[in-house]
């Protein structure tokens, strides 16, 4: 058993999270349930560090070592509490990491191991962390078995959170002043509460009086018709989907296990933009699939151009053991991956200045994220994100995080920060 910090109150928490967004919503979730007091942002300040944990890839898995790892060398010499999918799929592996670390694959119990660690006996109520933007985990699960992807086995079939609870969240988030829900999924499109789908929690944490909400990610499949009617319909919903693509390339997609090409893709990708005029859209691209040939990866860039998305996530492909593809032959090599995630990024990086080009002099509501840092000129300003997902930056004498402006869109500086004028406050 781990050597128990020596506290005289509540242990002091930190969290690291590496991964996706539904780690992003756990994370926030515990901590939410802790005093303010407990948690800090420097893990060199902890009795405790949560290292909340993704093992999508190889690469995945030597990032999140790395942070226990870094973690148990801190000079508090703090107990590391180790959750997330690398726990939950080898949790021997995690706990003989040193001792001190505590491998807790159930995520829902990580909160009663740091009261137990800490000695204290009650646990407070959940309270909102933020007033800008919070993730609301709705789904957990997946079943497609991608060919690249361990996540099924990790965190199992989809499972939906039952809407009360998703509602009693919202409502007090929305008295709590949130400005903006992100709702999290592994695969948030399968959600299912006894026919509750997906479209009716939109519109329902919506009606829960929440400013602006978003989903963080939807397949292509479950951007069907009824989805895009109930998106269309909520004056809340942003007006931005991320949609993994994955290869712009049909027999990459194929050798992947993904169930559409790239025809079916776009046809996705037109109807969004058709029932939610100037909507953003974004992407995932994974760059190096096992036999991946040169004329491959110019599809893919061929076709994420023509598609024209907003902002583009790129990944090299890394392997994963326990997957089909971390078996395939012709594994493309490393400095190759390197070369096509250069390329790929760069173009990501000119279609965000064309989509930011695009939306010079329209009006936009901005959310207010942080106040930026000070300019030569000695002038306030605060940066924050669009409903359309683009970044923005605006003078201001008194905005603080949380607050929703009304902004004048301006030229797009080079790293795709929209310079913007206020109009008036939200």
């Amino acid at each position: 058993m781990p050597r128990m910090p020596e506290t005289t109150g509540a242990a002091r928490v930190a969290f690291v999270t590496l991964g996706c967004k539904v780690n992003q919503a756990e994370s926030d979730t515990i901590a939410a349930a802790l005093p303010g007091a407990c948690v800090v942002l420097d893990a060199a300040e902890a009795d405790v560090v949560v290292v909340n944990t993704c093992t999508v890839t190889g690469e995945a898995d030597h990032k999140a070592r790395k942070a226990v790892r870094h973690a148990l060398g801190l000079p508090n010499a703090p107990t590391v509490i180790v959750t997330g999918c690398m726990a939950a799929l080898d949790p021997a592996g995690v706990a003989a990491l040193g001792d001190r670390v505590i491998a807790e694959p159930d995520k829902e119990r990580v909160l009663d191991r740091v009261v137990e660690i800490s000695g204290r006996t009650d646990r407070p109520p959940v309270h909102a962390r933020s007033r800008t933007r919070v993730q609301l985990k709705v789904e957990d699960g997946c079943d497609a078995f991608c060919s690249y992807c361990i996540i099924p086995y990790a965190r199992g079939v989809p499972r939906a959170v039952p809407l009360a609870g998703i509602m009693a969240s919202a409502r007090e988030l929305a008295a709590a002043g949130v400005a903006e829900v992100v709702l999290a999924g592994i695969n948030i499109g399968r959600y299912d509460d006894g026919g509750t789908r997906l479209p009716d929690v939109i519109e329902a944490v919506a009606g829960a009086g929440i400013p602006r909400v978003r989903i963080s990610s939807i397949e292509p499949g479950d951007v069907d018709a009824r989805f895009l009617e109930a998106a269309a319909r909520t004056p809340a919903f942003c007006r931005h989907l991320h949609i993994p693509l994955q290869s712009g390339s049909d027999t990459v997609l194929a050798r992947m296990g993904r169930p559409y090409d790239t025809a079916r893709f776009a046809e996705t990708v037109a109807a969004a933009r058709e029932a939610l005029p100037g909507v953003a859209v974004s992407t995932d691209v994974i760059v190096g699939f096992p036999g991946e040939t040169d004329a491959e990866h110019e599809e893919t860039l061929a076709f994420v151009e023509a598609t024209g998305f907003s902002r583009l996530h790129v990944f090299r492909y890394s392997a994963r053991a326990g997957t089909p593809a971390a078996e395939m032959g012709d594994q493309v090599p490393p400095q190759v991956r390197v070369a096509r995630s250069a390329e790929l990024r760069a173009l990501g990086e000119r279609l965000t200045m064309q989509a930011a080009g695009a939306a010079r002099g329209r009006s936009a509501e901005l959310l207010v994220e942080r106040v930026a840092p000070a300019r030569l000129d000695g002038v306030r300003r605060v940066e924050g994100t669009t409903r359309e997902y683009l970044r923005a930056i605006v003078p201001h004498r008194s905005a603080v995080p949380g607050a929703l402006l009304r902004v004048r869109l301006g030229e797009a500086g080079t790293t795709g920060v929209v310079s913007s004028v206020v109009e008036s406050l939200g």
